[in-house]
């Protein structure tokens, strides 16, 4: 595996392998911040299964992180990083510093900021951009800067961060990208709670008791698929669903809910009501939810989730 760290090398590299044709040979792309896993692990696989080469990137994005949040304490783990990439038989690895992709500098304060960015307006202020105000901005703008540099065929993103695909699927055609994106499904653990590089924050009880999100999630996937033809479910009443579901862990305050969202899969919109009728288009139920770590109650994890329908 070669390991870049400019994007100089990159671009040589992929002139080199390629040069003017790309008939034959496609580029696969997996964009990561590190610390990686099994979810990681499934992307990568993919990748190296349908396409010739396969790039990996690691890069900590500062434009996605709020003053406020954890870009310091964020994990870092290259060494280990490198050894599963090497094992999964990637081609390059392109782990860039801060300079290299924002050559102005980064500052956290968005009114220093100087340089071009990508905003994908209507989207990104939904959900996640309620409570993480600019986050899609920093996502946005460090994928087409990734794109441009990489130049793959396709891109592998994980379902975990759905409303993450949607924007950058609405960026990627409405910008006229020439990378296709694919969404590949949730890596869970045997408890059901999806893997995230968040969750080693937590220590084993509040993991095991962290898998509920997707119990709920679940409970009202089961009450709109068990819905007879015609029948319908109020927005209230399926979110009911998850609450009841949650509602021991809230009371123990080991939850505090951040939203559940009933929203159509491509823009976002909340629904106030599903039917099931033929015209149904797909949905996304999602949550953001803090967990609060019972070994270290000073410690607060905030998780995502969702169900496909």
């Amino acid at each position: 595996m070669r390991v870049f760290h400019t994007v100089e090398e990159v671009v040589q590299w992929r002139t080199q392998e390629l040069g003017d044709t790309r008939s034959r040979e496609t580029i696969g792309f997996v964009p990561t911040m590190g610390c990686l896993h099994s979810g990681h692990a499934s992307l990568i696989s993919q990748s190296v299964k349908e396409n010739t080469y396969t790039v990996v990137s690691i890069f900590v994005n500062p434009s996605q992180f709020a003053p406020t949040e954890d870009l310091d304490n964020y994990p870092r783990t290259l060494p280990d990083d490198i050894k599963l990439l090497d094992s999964l038989n990637v081609d390059v690895l392109f782990a860039p510093n801060a300079h290299a992709m924002y050559p102005q500098g980064i500052p956290l304060d968005l009114e220093k900021q100087r340089g071009p960015f990508v905003s994908v307006l209507g989207l990104s202020e939904k959900l996640e951009g309620k409570t993480r105000p600019n986050f899609f901005r920093g996502v946005a703008t460090v994928v087409t800067k990734l794109f441009n540099i990489v130049m793959a065929d396709v891109a592998y993103f994980g379902q975990k961060d759905i409303q993450q695909f949607i924007v950058l699927q609405c960026m990627v055609d409405e910008l006229f990208v020439n990378t296709r994106l694919q969404i590949m499904p949730i890596i869970r653990n045997s408890g059901g709670l999806a893997l995230s590089s968040r969750n080693k924050y937590l220590c084993p009880e509040s993991l095991k008791i962290s898998a509920n999100l997707y119990q709920g999630l679940q409970a009202a996937e089961n009450a709109i698929k068990g819905l007879a033809p015609g029948a319908r479910l109020t927005r209230s009443e399926i979110i009911d669903v998850v609450s009841e579901t949650w509602a021991p862990y809230v009371a123990s305050h080991d939850f505090k809910v951040d939203y559940v969202s009933l929203a159509d899969f491509k823009t976002l919109d909340e629904l106030s009501v599903v039917e099931n009728t033929v015209e149904q288009k797909p949905l996304v139920i999602s949550c953001a939810v803090y967990v609060t770590d019972r070994e270290k109650p000073d410690t607060v994890v905030r998780l995502i989730d969702n169900i496909i329908i």
